[in-house]
């Protein structure tokens, strides 16, 4: 596998690295590339916990491997290669990583393995900021899962971090005819996925989306009912992970529905939130007070899609067990 160009400083020294054996320097060099190797492997399984144990993994096969590098790739390349076929193997021996029947009419599939991916975690490079962050929002991760895994592998070498279709090929020993094929099938299941989404967007949140994050905060911490349903559109889709089902649902039904489940009743009236970010989408991190409780307890963290001022789609998740979130366990 071959990029075509001369030898780097990166390469050249890794090299180096390779025939000294040292496996101090060997995990130094190889380290930079960690957060984008991650993202990468969340792109292929939508779980962050999944994504960092295959990222160890891409970096134990890089060191057995190390012998077989001789310069002909840039080694941000190689290691891409041993990512993505890690994730490969890893779906192929998973039969819980593919997406499954809602059970409810109209509503299509679900990924209830997905996870949130935290933003401090992301790579900083701020060339690459713009791209990422419509290429980590969560309907984009969803919407990758449809594809079946190499097509995916395909459609994220070639249309999400740019490679020629020849460099997908060798990465996935492949013909670059069944690249082209396998990219082609990937982009129409694409549009019938995200037939509106499909545009890049700022890194940063808008005052928009900052103001409707804090409203959505307010709400719950005054138990304000109307104020929250004015929030939400009348097509909102929503959805409570790891619990299945994605629903379409107007504003008022929505709260309803969160009303008699217990939400905002005795026992789950006394609110505090934090405005965060995952997946470089605004988020609430929401906190609960029970009775005799002195402190409010990590509760869920709410992922929203916002569009002309209102929620056009919230996704929530239990937030208390995923200290990688980094988010306080207690107010």
């Amino acid at each position: 596998m071959t990029d075509a160009r001369p030898l780097g400083a990166d390469e050249a020294t890794f090299i180096d690295v390779v025939r000294s054996g040292d496996t101090a320097r060997f995990a130094l060099i190889t380290e930079r590339h960690r957060r984008e190797l991650q993202v990468h492997c969340y792109r292929m399984l939508a779980n962050y916990e999944d994504a960092q144990d295959m990222t160890q993994e891409t970096f134990l096969r890089a060191w057995n491997k190390r012998d077989s590098y001789k310069g002909h790739a840039a080694l941000r390349t190689w290691l891409y290669r041993i990512a993505t076929n890690a994730c490969l193997d890893f779906l192929e021996k998973r039969n819980n990583r593919t997406p499954v029947p809602s059970g409810l009419p109209d509503s299509g599939s679900e990924v209830l393995y997905l996870q949130p991916y935290p933003d401090r975690m992301l790579p900083e490079d701020p060339q690459e900021s713009v791209v990422a962050r419509e290429t980590i929002e969560l309907a984009f991760i969803v919407a990758v899962q449809h594809l079946p895994p190499r097509q995916r592998a395909v459609f994220i070498l070639r249309d999400v971090l740019g490679w020629p279709a020849s460099k997908a090929a060798d990465a996935l020993e492949l013909t670059v005819a069944s690249v082209t094929s396998a990219l082609q099938r990937a982009r129409v299941t694409m549009r019938e996925q995200l037939p509106d989404r499909l545009d890049w967007r700022s890194p940063e949140l808008s005052n928009d989306e900052r103001g409707v994050v804090k409203s959505y905060i307010d709400a719950h911490e005054r138990n304000d009912l109307d104020g929250l349903t004015s929030l939400l559109r009348d097509d909102l889709r929503f959805a409570m992970l790891p619990d299945p089902g994605t629903v379409t649902t107007t504003a008022e039904d929505a709260v309803d529905g969160w009303v008699s489940g217990g939400l905002f009743g005795p026992g789950h009236d006394d609110w505090r939130g934090i405005a965060t970010t995952v997946n470089r989408m605004p988020a609430a991190a929401l906190y609960l007070r029970t009775p005799g409780d002195p402190e409010y307890r990590l509760f869920a963290i709410a992922a929203l899609h916002i569009a002309d001022g209102k929620i056009a789609e919230l996704t929530g998740f239990d937030a208390a067990d995923k200290p990688w979130l980094d988010l306080p366990p207690t107010l």
